[in-house]
């Protein structure tokens, strides 16, 4: 095999895939990254449960591949000088030279590297900055305590042009509704997604639209040369939406800009698993924290209270703004029944329904 690459499209496409690689592999290949030269040049990494693959453009003089340790590639890619890179195989090492700098890599047993799975049928399509918004509303509500496999999943219930995600932890709910193209009116399908691959599908995003596959127990997400296959999660999920529809008999309407700068403000001084203490009352909320050691913070920030005089709230820091960065509007919209029941953050879109739910549960005051 022999090929030149721009180094830029290289380290991009090798630090893509890469992504995927297990930090402690069951066997020794699957810390390869498996490289294809052909018309195209194909990158791929594979560890039976996640797959990526990105497709670039190569000028490649001897088809063929090759299976390099990833991490490695990785690194020695991010580091080369701005020249064409070229990788020639000579016995059991790929040569990767870049200007003056050559590496010599001891590649791997190409035959012992699983067969990557194939892309499942296209469902429909989405453009990717909606995909990513919404991806990146709702994964900070998801969980990273891989015990409960449910709780680290993003739910996605797709029934014709309508897309439903969701993800919890227990003690907060993120909800977020569009619409997309589906490749037939009447598509329905419900499916576990693990988060942080969701993620990192987003984060890797470089505009146009996003393809989504389903099948088989595996979900396929491919945009712009580079494809992502995962496995689904076999777990059940709770019927959220019932959360998130209760009534409500007081609201708050707050600008997120500086209702956020001002909760990490006074955050500073809140000790570990403390509360953020919100009192809001006709014209204004007020925002405090600390009183232990560290000392103590209060600010206050305009609002429109409706529905009471007053209530207070306490909510974990970083929960309440998770969900108050999630809202994309100028105006978010806090409901509250009491200081001792979850309050549910929404955007305010007009007259529209609200896309971005999320439900955090408060914190007893003492």
């Amino acid at each position: 095999m022999k090929f030149r690459v721009s180094r830029d499209v290289l380290a991009d496409a090798v630090a893509w895939a890469a992504r995927v690689l297990p930090s402690r592999p069951v066997v020794p290949v699957l810390s390869g990254l498996l490289i294809e030269a052909g018309d195209e040049l194909s990158l791929a990494a594979f560890d039976y449960d996640v797959s990526a693959q990105a497709r670039v453009e190569a000028d490649v003089a001897e088809p063929g591949k090759v299976l390099i340790p990833g991490r490695l590639l990785a690194e020695i890619s991010r580091s080369l000088p701005a020249e064409d890179v070229q990788i020639v195989t000579e016995g059991a090492e790929a040569i990767l030279t870049c200007g003056s700098a050559e590496f010599g890599l001891i590649t791997m047993p190409v035959d012992d590297f699983p067969t990557l799975p194939t892309m499942p049928p296209g469902i429909g399509a989405i453009g990717g900055g909606v995909f990513a918004s919404a991806v990146t509303q709702v994964a900070p509500a998801s969980s990273r305590d891989d015990t409960l496999p449910m709780l680290t999943g993003i739910r996605v219930d797709i029934e014709g042009e309508n897309v439903a995600m969701a993800a919890t932890d227990r003690y907060r709910i993120a909800a977020r509704d569009f619409t997309w193209r589906p490749a037939r009116p009447d598509v329905a399908v419900s499916a576990m997604v693990p988060a942080r691959v969701l993620v990192e599908v987003a984060k890797s995003l470089r505009g146009g639209e996003v393809l989504i596959a389903m099948g088989d127990g595996v979900a396929g997400f491919e945009s712009v040369g580079r494809s992502t296959t995962v496995r689904l999660l076999d777990e059940q999920f709770i019927d959220y939406r019932t959360r998130l529809t209760a009534d409500w008999s007081i609201r708050a309407d707050v600008r997120v800009t500086p209702f956020v700068e001002a909760i990490k403000r006074v955050a500073l001084v809140a000790e570990r698993n403390t509360a953020i203490r919100l009192t809001f009352s006709k014209n204004q909320v007020l925002i405090q924290a600390g009183g232990g050691d560290i000392g103590r913070g209060t600010e206050i920030v305009e609002c429109e209270l409706h529905g009471g005089d007053e209530i207070q709230m306490a909510f974990q820091s970083h929960f309440l703004l998770d969900g108050l960065t999630g809202v994309e509007t100028e105006l978010a919209r806090i409901n509250m029944e009491s200081s001792t029941r979850p309050a549910l953050i929404q955007d305010v879109p007009g007259d529209a329904s609200p896309e971005f739910r999320y439900l955090v549960m408060s914190l007893r005051q003492g």
